[in-house]
């Protein structure tokens, strides 16, 4: 019960990372509000974090759209009483190299994965003063750190990373801590669309020798969640099995 009495917001929440987060904040005392533009999953997602006998619910968000931001929040508010948690975990990926990337494909990636973070960050802050701070979880990748990957999605996790240290201190006296994750090699729907290569192929990259789940990344969004990571904010939070150390 870690989270007791936290009411959190993950956007993504459907599948992958962010329903790992949602159930586990869910089984550690929190109230979750999940967001995410896949409907089926998400209401699946909500129906399992209930039948365990959890406070959550589920409504469609679309992260680039700041009025479905504020019906998230408004929500959480009306439902729960307050906000203290946000993952802005929603996120997509585009596998074009420089040259063959359109207009259109780099703003769509930048749209879902830097505005939509800015609007979750921007809107949730002032409920969150309300509540007499919280905490807010920046999904970014290592991506946003090295140079694994591509030129759009890179540079939205980039910007993740950036914008996260300037919020961190922006508010650091008010209350709210902001910090950015950056998963590695996760075994999700998402990282695994257009690769071929095998799962055992992918682990041969990594130190650890094998690829992470997503329960792994939602550990850590926990801790930053908690109390018990009460002194840290605009730090950055590397789950990736020693991919970045090498």
């Amino acid at each position: 019960m870690r989270l007791s009495g936290k009411v959190a917001l993950v956007s993504g929440g459907a599948r992958g990372m962010g329903a790992a987060e949602a159930k586990l904040f869910a089984r550690e005392g929190a109230k979750v509000v999940i967001g995410d533009v896949l409907e089926k999953e998400g209401r699946e997602t909500e129906a399992e974090i209930r039948k365990a006998g959890r406070e959550a619910v589920f409504l469609r968000m679309d992260v680039t759209e700041a009025a479905d931001w504020q019906k998230a929040i408004d929500l959480a508010v009306s439902r729960y009483g307050k906000l203290n948690v946000l993952v802005n975990n929603a996120g997509i990926i585009d596998r074009s190299e420089l040259l063959d990337t359109s207009e259109e494909t780099w703003d769509r990636v930048l749209g879902v994965n830097a505005k939509g973070i800015f609007l979750g960050c921007k809107l949730c802050v002032p409920p969150m003063l309300k509540s007499g701070g919280g905490s807010i979880i920046n999904i970014s990748s290592v991506s946003g750190m090295v140079s694994i990957g591509y030129p759009a999605y890179n540079s939205s996790k980039g910007a993740v990373r950036a914008l996260t240290k300037n919020l961190a201190v922006t508010y650091a006296k008010k209350g709210i801590r902001i910090n950015s994750i950056h998963p590695g090699s996760i075994w999700t729907h998402m990282s695994v669309t257009g690769i071929n290569r095998t799962r055992d192929e992918r682990a041969e990259t990594i130190p650890m020798g094998r690829v992470g789940e997503p329960e792994e990344v939602a550990y850590g969004a926990l801790f930053l969640a908690s109390d018990e990571s009460s002194y840290i904010t605009g730090t950055e939070l590397v789950i990736d099995g020693g991919l970045t150390a090498e």
